[in-house]
């Protein structure tokens, strides 16, 4: 008897139909796909059969399961291929390339992710600097090669999304897709498009157009560093509105400001003040050497046209002789070094205020709209009043029935509402329109290379008290007055200690033209140099303008007395 009988016949390594042989695994992957769509042939049930099994499948090195069934969805069942398809829909939801990676162009999916992580490194890196070093932060977002760069990251990024999406769409095959499931899909990945592309492209335009208005307002001249820990900024309210010949600063005010805490101390001028005597050395003394003395015929705010008439005789790299005239002037009158100087058109600040959404003042007096040359037209009303452009613009230059102190604090109430009142919220959203506002509006000498620096401190100012001090009665009289008196009250204002609010001052010194003062008042004539008036007998105050001008200026002067508060206020 053959012991052999019954056992099984030897194993022969080469014959590939033995069971005991190791498989090809290729011969597996072939059989398996041939077992998927005979079981996807027979229904729903025996393709839940035929679907690959992972207990089976072998391992290949840098290729796991999820992503070959991603990759290849005819070995799937028509329920797997739906949710594979919203699957890679769902990747290039969270990361441009992600799907490409999985399942496609693998070149596509490492650009795209790179682009998406280098924009969000960047958003990280904003949100650290916002907390440990805010004013390099403000000086990336106020630097146009940085807009521009940060626009072009996100053009492209918007760019490699909308091709990642198309492309998704390619790989889930949606023409093979039920038709429910198919229009689900191209829904999906159309609203992707949109959700991506329109938030990148309007913040792509938004950041190239403010580059360009920063690039145009503001220079790339030298940085002036702070004088005496302070920096003292010039600025000036302009009206060149229809009908008025060039520009004269209404409002002239200079801001003081702690190069380490933001405080901020505001000093007004009135656009009336006469007898102004320039520094030794400066331009206009050169120009002037016996000052701007010629009774009301030589106004502070007359220097602005007069040196722009003039301006072949200014130093050829001085750009706006009117505004260097200003600076000068208030600089001798303050005893101040002024480092920059901001000039706002009142006419181009309609424009800016409409972008905002509007201005909220508390007026205090009925401020008519027309008058002079047209009629009346209707009143501004007391109480508290949201202004648009057109009528935060007659709010601020309406002349009818007022005196010049009353239009000075009109326009102090919108200039500071408006700096006030927008939040960084509405800045973001209405990003663009404020950039074109802001190259007809504004005029400075300021440096991009300062701007992180002075907006820091703006910011900082903005959570600390203000005060203000304005140089008109019953402080001095414009046009009659003794420089020594401005200079003290400036100098006083701004070594105290500021722990006083906006209503208050820990000095004593004004706020508003009602408020007292423990400096010494103006007791003597205006300028000690003599003057050069072009009118007989006008002297150093500008004084011998006859009875009707000292009536006028004796008006003016109660008027003044009332006081900012009794105009209007900021709420």
């Amino acid at each position: 008897m053959n012991r052999h009988a019954g056992m099984p016949p030897a194993r022969d390594p080469r014959d590939p139909r033995d069971p005991r042989n190791p498989r090809d695994p290729r011969q597996v992957q072939g059989e398996r796909a041939g077992d998927a769509a005979e079981a996807t042939t027979y229904g729903r049930g025996e393709a839940r059969r035929g679907a690959p099994d992972a207990a089976y499948e072998p391992r290949r090195a840098g290729r796991p399961l999820v992503r070959r069934i991603l990759a290849d969805p005819d070995v799937l069942s028509p329920r797997l291929r739906r949710r594979r398809a919203f699957a890679l829909v769902g990747l290039t939801y969270a990361a441009p390339g992600a799907a490409q990676i999985v399942a496609g162009n693998k070149r596509l999916g490492r650009l795209g992710l790179r682009v998406w992580f280098l924009g969000l490194a960047l958003v990280g890196v904003a949100v650290v600097l916002a907390l440990v070093k805010r004013n390099w932060l403000l000086g990336f977002a106020t630097s146009t090669w940085v807009l521009w760069g940060v626009a072009a990251l996100c053009v492209l990024l918007a760019v490699v999304w909308l091709i990642a999406f198309v492309d998704t769409a390619r790989l889930a095959r949606v023409r093979g897709l039920p038709g429910s499931t198919r229009r689900g899909v191209v829904a999906l990945t159309v609203l992707g498009m949109i959700l991506t592309a329109v938030p990148l492209g309007w913040a792509a335009s938004s950041l190239y157009a403010g580059g360009s208005a920063l690039r145009a307002v503001f220079g790339a001249g030298p940085t002036r560093p702070p004088d005496q820990g302070r920096y003292n900024i010039l600025l000036l309210g302009g009206d060149s509105g229809t009908g008025r010949i060039g520009t004269r600063p209404d409002t002239i005010m200079l801001a003081s400001l702690d190069a380490q805490t933001g405080q901020t101390v505001t000093f007004g001028f009135a656009r009336d003040t006469e007898n102004i005597n320039f520094r030794p050395g400066s331009t206009m003394a050169r120009l002037m050497p016996q000052g701007w003395n010629c009774g009301d015929e030589c106004l502070l705010n007359g220097l602005y046209m007069w040196a722009t008439e003039r301006k072949d005789q200014f130093p050829a790299d001085v750009a706006d002789p009117g505004a260097l005239a200003t600076k000068e002037a208030v600089e001798a009158l303050s005893g101040l070094d002024i480092q920059y100087y901001a000039l706002v058109d009142l006419q181009g600040f309609q424009t800016m205020i409409d972008a905002v959404g509007g201005i909220d003042v508390i007026n205090k007096v009925r401020v008519p709209v027309g008058g002079g040359s047209s009629p009346i037209y209707y009143y501004i009303e007391p109480g508290r009043q949201h202004l648009d452009g057109t009528h935060a613009l007659w709010y601020a230059r309406s002349r009818e029935g007022a005196t010049n102190y009353e239009r000075m604090a009109r326009q102090k109430c919108v200039l500071q509402a408006a700096s006030k009142q927008v939040d960084p919220q509405t800045v973001l959203l209405r990003f663009r329109e404020l950039a074109a506002a802001g190259q007809d509006m504004l005029h400075t000498d300021i440096p991009q290379g300062d701007l992180g620096a002075l907006a820091d401190l703006v910011v900082k100012s903005r959570s600390l008290p203000m005060r203000s001090v304005n140089f008109t009665p019953p402080l001095i009289n414009p046009w009659d007055y003794d420089p020594a008196v401005i200079r003290a009250a400036v100098a006083q204002a701004v070594a105290a200690p500021q722990t006083d609010s906006s209503t208050g001052s820990a000095t004593g010194s004004t706020t508003g033209s009602g408020g007292r003062s423990t400096a010494p008042r103006s007791t003597g004539p205006g300028s000690p140099v003599p003057s050069t008036s072009v009118r007989s007998g006008a002297s150093g105050a500008g004084g011998a303008g006859g009875g009707a001008a000292d009536s006028s200026k004796a008006e003016a002067s109660r008027a003044a007395q009332a006081g900012e508060a009794d105009i209007c206020t900021v709420p």
